[in-house]
């Protein structure tokens, strides 16, 4: 029997392990999602969105729980709180918008002719949710394919095993049935063959390139709809009239902020030459008051990464840069807690450019590069020099200047004095490498469902 897995950052024990479903299991499972789709869909939209939304009440009830099993899977320390404040806003918003976005398209209504375009359910969803933001990621789908009418099988990442069952637990709880709502523990080997056996109607991966490759492969030949959120390496830009301490402020938190494990995260910035010197002094002045440490512990504000070979790729990245001229500016001595495992100090690089991974490649974890720009051209050049593109982060007080350089940006989502942030009112998507297609938003909600045309001529 093959044994799933959470090796905790906190202390490297086994925190959780749970048996893998044999493929027999799991079919058997899938096939309890789909006989119950059917009856889910009919309930009107409104009571499916009602139960969503006790779900989500139930989870917060679990709250004390759910923040200290996050702090021993992944390493985020419980001071944040957990994932409640994000989690509660993107399903209290499409609960908003379920109605408009699931109501019918009318074309005709005549005494000739009833024409229309209704989205119907795609049937089984299938999520495979990753362990940085275990909760908010998994619902960006989740919420609003149930609320849809379709029914959800949930495999969460081996970081955060114990999420689907919590996620699952609360739902049910709050009266989505056992069968449309459920969580399964699956090997990279039975997920595919599930996915070669045509066994969803919709899969959502978020996760890493080769993850996303491995998902179509798998899927190739089924024509399953597939969404797909992959690698990022998301750069800001601040422009010479920007605020630079509102600037500071949030890029920094966006690098840094939950060990760097953030999709959305800032992984570079390129600054005007007006400003680099102060960005930058400002910059290496507010990484260094992080308090690097056990993330149960209530004083800490950055923890460990969620492994130790996710941290050893971010110190691979730094020694490369290093060694080709790059300079570290924070001081490790500043962070004792740094044990060369998945504890990692927050790190600044200057004198960086495009033939260090650290500026190409995805780093997710807590370090950034700095390099410093002459104007809007030489920015957006840079800017869209990388295979990856979730979101950029635009710095500057004119909106007008931002929104010409946004349409000549290859990315998902342009902001402006804001990073690392997913707004449930917009489509969070990518381009290039990062992926495809789009949850939240109405469009999410048309990503989940299909079109169902109707053209009825009326008897004369």
């Amino acid at each position: 029997m093959t044994m799933i897995r959470c090796i905790s950052p906190v202390d490297g024990s086994v925190y959780a392990e749970r048996p893998a479903m044999s493929f027999d299991d799991a079919a058997a499972a899938v096939a309890r999602a789909r006989k119950a789709q059917k009856a889910w869909a009919k309930r009107p939209l409104e009571e499916r969105v009602q139960l969503v939304l006790k779900g989500v009440a139930r989870l917060n009830e679990m709250a004390d729980v759910v923040v200290e099993e996050l702090a021993w899977q992944m390493g985020r320390p419980v001071r944040y709180g957990g994932e409640f404040k994000g989690f509660n806003e993107r399903s209290n918003y499409v609960a908003t918008i379920a109605a408009e976005a699931l109501a019918p398209l009318k074309v005709e209504s005549s005494d000739k002719f009833e024409r229309y375009i209704e989205r119907e359910a795609h049937g089984v969803v299938f999520v495979i949710a990753p362990w940085n933001y275990p909760y908010m990621t998994a619902l960006n789908t989740i919420a609003p394919a149930l609320m849809a009418g379709n029914t959800v099988v949930l495999k969460h990442a081996s970081q955060t095993l114990l999420v689907g069952e919590r996620f699952v637990q609360a739902f049910n709880e709050g009266g989505v049935p056992e069968d449309v709502f459920m969580n399964v523990f699956l090997d990279h080997d039975t997920t595919s063959k599930l996915i070669a056996a045509s066994s969803f109607n919709f899969i959502n991966f978020t996760g890493s390139v080769e993850g996303g490759r491995n998902i179509e492969r798998a899927a190739a030949g089924t024509f399953t709809g597939t969404g797909l959120e992959l690698g990022g390496k998301d750069p800001g830009y601040v422009m010479e009239d920007a605020d630079l301490d509102a600037a500071v402020d949030t890029l920094m938190d966006g690098a840094t902020y939950n060990s760097g494990q953030c999709c959305c995260g800032i992984e570079r910035i390129y600054v005007n030459e007006n400003l680099y010197d102060a960005f930058v002094e400002k910059s290496v002045a507010w990484v260094s008051n992080y308090k690097l440490g056990n993330p149960l512990d209530r004083e800490t504000t950055l923890g460990p990464m969620a492994h130790k070979r996710f941290a050893a790729t971010v110190r691979e990245q730094i020694a490369q840069a290093v060694s080709k001229g790059a300079k570290a500016l924070v001081d490790p001595k500043l962070f004792p807690a740094d044990d060369g495992g998945a504890y990692i100090a927050p790190q600044i690089l200057v004198d960086v450019d495009h033939s260090m991974e650290i500026m190409r490649e995805e780093t997710f974890g807590p370090a950034v590069g700095i390099m410093k720009v002459k104007n809007d051209a030489e920015a957006l050049e840079l800017m869209n020099d990388c295979k990856y593109g979730l979101t950029v982060s635009l710095w500057t007080k004119d909106a007008d200047r931002a929104a010409r350089l946004g349409r000549d940006l290859e990315t998902g989502t342009v902001f402006m004095n804001r990073a690392d942030y997913v707004d449930p009112a917009l489509c969070w998507t990518g381009c290039k490498d990062t992926g495809r297609g789009g949850s939240l938003s109405i469009i999410g909600f048309h990503n989940l469902t299909r079109p169902k045309s109707y053209h009825l001529k009326k008897a004369l």
